[in-house]
């Protein structure tokens, strides 16, 4: 019956040495991964984007397998050496991309610009691989890249094998490294704009239009949520790197290997919540007499 009490239960009594280290940890240590335990996604970090400090950090140094995510670097890459106005036409190759892609047919011709919103935005295989085509000739050339990139900016335990995140051998990141890669493309006001747009259309040079809509179901239901980018396969689950601003603090939230799409946005917004707490923290015992 709710609300009854069981008197044949024993309350067993805390020494007061215990007590007195338990509260010298928290203490000590209030940023330890006290949350560990309720994120049930393979790795989660929250990383201050204003200095990179990892506040919090759930098996954040694990390799897995990054899905989608990648394309940010991809992403990435194509801003810092490609004219967005310049016109791409779709390849035999990038046209047969499996899985998820936008419906670019051989000879579509599409500007860098659109392009990029389909693979940031649909997650578009076939964008993907006509963006690294462009830049590069190839797409392993093109994942050469893509992999020195990722050593300069300190995300070295990641690896590509390809432009779109599909799964395969050898390639890998982490919660930090991806982290790392989100606070760098935060850098370039093209990338904030088109992670934080909901829905666009593409239009090919024959005046094909294909629809595209954000897989970053936060941005309509967080105004904190500046942009993301999300991935999903089977052998990678559900993953997403995010920025959220607060009172002119901005965090990044990264997480790898999620069972759900539904748990994926519970525990966004709930390390989100716990980042920003985070950061007032700090700033108080900073200001506290």
């Amino acid at each position: 019956m709710q609300g009854r009490i069981d008197k044949s239960m024993k309350r067993i009594p805390i020494p007061f040495g215990a007590w007195l280290l338990l509260c010298l940890f928290i203490s000590v240590f209030p940023h330890s991964n006290a949350i560990a335990g309720v994120i049930t996604s393979e790795a989660a970090v929250i990383m201050d984007a204003s200095t990179g400090e990892i506040l919090y950090g759930k098996n954040s140094d694990d390799l897995l397998l990054p899905a989608s995510t990648a394309k940010l670097m991809t992403a990435i890459i194509v801003i810092e050496k490609a004219d967005l106005s310049d016109t791409v036409t779709i390849s035999p190759r990038a046209s047969r991309t499996p899985s998820l892609k936008s419906g670019f047919k051989k000879g579509d011709k599409v500007t860098i610009e659109g392009l990029l919103y389909a693979a940031l935005l649909k997650s578009a295989n076939d964008a993907a691989v006509a963006l690294s085509e462009a830049v590069a000739g190839s797409e392993d050339s093109f994942v050469s890249i893509m992999n020195q990139k990722s050593a300069s900016l300190g995300a070295t335990n990641t690896k590509f094998i390809n432009a779109t995140g599909l799964p395969g051998s050898g390639q890998h990141i982490t919660a930090s490294d991806l982290s790392r890669i989100m606070r760098y493309a935060l850098n370039y006001p093209k990338l904030r704009e088109i992670l934080a747009t909901p829905a666009a259309e593409v239009s090919t040079e024959r005046g094909k239009i294909i629809v595209l809509r954000n897989t970053d179901k936060l941005l309509s239901s967080d105004e904190e949520v500046i942009g993301g980018k999300t991935g999903y396969t089977y052998q990678a689950k559900h993953c997403f790197v995010f920025a959220a601003e607060r009172n002119k603090k901005t965090i990044i939230v990264s997480l790898l290997g999620s069972p759900s799409r539904k748990n994926l946005w519970k525990e966004a917004k709930e390390l989100t919540d716990k980042g920003f707490l985070m950061i007032a923290d700090d700033e108080s015992r900073l200001t506290d007499p």
